[in-house]
């Protein structure tokens, strides 16, 4: 099996993760009675961390499909190289040490470890692009 498709299914977890640790903070200000429900009513701003985690949570999601298409699209085109495979592992790597600096509200650093993901995602991409 290819190494890029098993660094997605690895992303596929982070995204689990994500989504549960924004949704327990949730759930850990506005009740499990919130969690249970249909969510209509009107709510207060989440607080710090649970807000850090929705918004790291919203921020996986938007580059996670890039990444699908990156590993996948290598795969499928019978592109894979060392290239892809350390993109995508440096993909995966940023996003995971991302998730704690965005809940401990770390900013700079953050966004320098964003930068590294993205560099990741253009290795995978490139053998994509070059034709």
């Amino acid at each position: 099996m290819h190494v890029e498709l098993i660094i997605l299914a690895l992303g596929a977890i982070l995204l689990l993760v994500h989504i549960f640790a924004a949704a327990h903070f949730k759930t850990k200000q506005y009740g499990a009675h919130w969690n249970v429900g249909a969510r209509d009513e009107a709510l207060p701003p989440l607080n710090p961390v649970a807000g850090r985690l929705a918004r790291a949570q919203a921020n996986f999601q938007e580059s996670f499909p890039i990444a699908i298409v990156a590993l996948m699209g290598v795969v499928l085109a019978g592109r894979t190289s060392d290239w892809t495979t350390i993109g995508g592992a440096i993909w995966l790597g940023a996003r995971i040490v991302y998730l704690p600096l965005y809940a401990f509200g770390i900013p700079r650093i953050r966004t320098l470890v964003f930068l590294i993901s993205i560099v990741g995602l253009g290795m995978a991409l490139w053998p994509l692009l070059r034709g």
